[in-house]
């Protein structure tokens, strides 16, 4: 069964940019990465799948059930961890997370306990007393604690420091192995990389390409580097070159013979050919694109 599967799925907000036709599977029990930059789509993506947005046309389902007609069922089986989260301030964050547990009508004292320990958040402190981050730790607790059958998490790890982003993704790892489908939009592509099976890329509110993350990394685009020369010639499809003091690199997409009759010409000491890094094809499609 597919956890998230959309046919066509638009919103428009008229001449403001929504998101247009797109046409996304995420497999139940992935840990799948939505890729793109802040104005993307991916907000107004996550926000129409859980209901809080209304679609203009297409189709949307969560485990099969329709986000329009069974939004309460989609809610129940979800955790949402929205970009920026907002809680009432002068409560403190033990009430918050038990506030967060009660509209679920469950007690999740024990799973928010161990989360709480985890993330080393203080629970007695006012939420207006929290940082950024710590607020972030807030937004966790309270999208995780019910061990929800699917997780969405809207740019989780913004303001979170390297040790917590670390932590974060070893409890996201613990309850994908637990079940848990993970969802997850991010513009920080080694987090994706390191950490999701599959991601889709998205642009202007459509999705360039979906695909495992490791097929995104082997593409027919290779990274090329040369030492030897100062300067790179003319070369049909060269995109993103580099020039730094000892070498030059760039990313080829082109008829390989083509580039070694080309490089054949050049006074070069040294050639390295590698597979682009995630970050570095998300800039190739981008590109494209343009």
């Amino acid at each position: 069964m597919n956890a998230i599967q959309t046919e066509a799925l638009t919103k428009s907000y008229g001449k403001a940019r929504g998101i247009t036709k797109l046409n996304l599977r995420v497999e139940e029990g992935d840990f799948f990465g939505f890729i793109g930059p802040n104005g993307a789509g991916k907000s107004t993506t996550i926000r129409t799948l859980l209901g809080l947005i209304s679609p203009t046309s297409g189709t949307a389902e969560i485990f099969g059930q329709n986000i329009l007609t069974q939004k309460t069922q989609i809610l129940n089986a979800t955790g949402y961890m929205p970009s920026e989260a907002f809680f009432y301030p002068n409560m403190n964050v033990g009430e918050v997370v038990q506030l967060s547990a009660r509209l679920r009508k469950m007690d999740c004292s024990k799973e928010a306990a161990a989360l709480c320990e985890r993330l080393k958040l203080n629970t007695k402190k006012k939420i207006r007393q929290l940082s950024l981050g710590n607020r972030k730790k807030v937004s966790i607790i309270c999208a995780l604690q019910h061990k929800p059958r699917l997780c969405i998490l809207d740019e989780p790890t913004s303001g979170l420091d390297p040790l917590m982003q670390r932590e974060f993704y070893s409890i996201l790892k613990e309850y994908n192995s637990s079940g848990s489908t993970i969802f997850l939009s991010s513009h920080v592509l080694s987090e994706v990389q390191e950490y999701c099976r599959h991601a889709a890329i998205i642009r202007d509110g459509r999705i360039l390409v979906s695909d495992s993350t490791k097929n995104l990394g082997h593409t027919e685009t290779k990274r090329i580097t040369l030492k030897g020369i100062a300067s790179l010639p003319p070369l049909d499809h060269a995109k993103n070159i580099q020039n730094t003091d000892d070498a030059i690199s760039f990313l080829y997409d082109g008829n390989p013979k083509e580039l070694l009759l080309y490089l054949s010409s050049l006074p070069i000491t040294d050639l390295t050919i590698t597979e682009p890094d995630l970050e570095e094809i998300f800039i190739h499609y981008y590109q494209e694109e343009v």
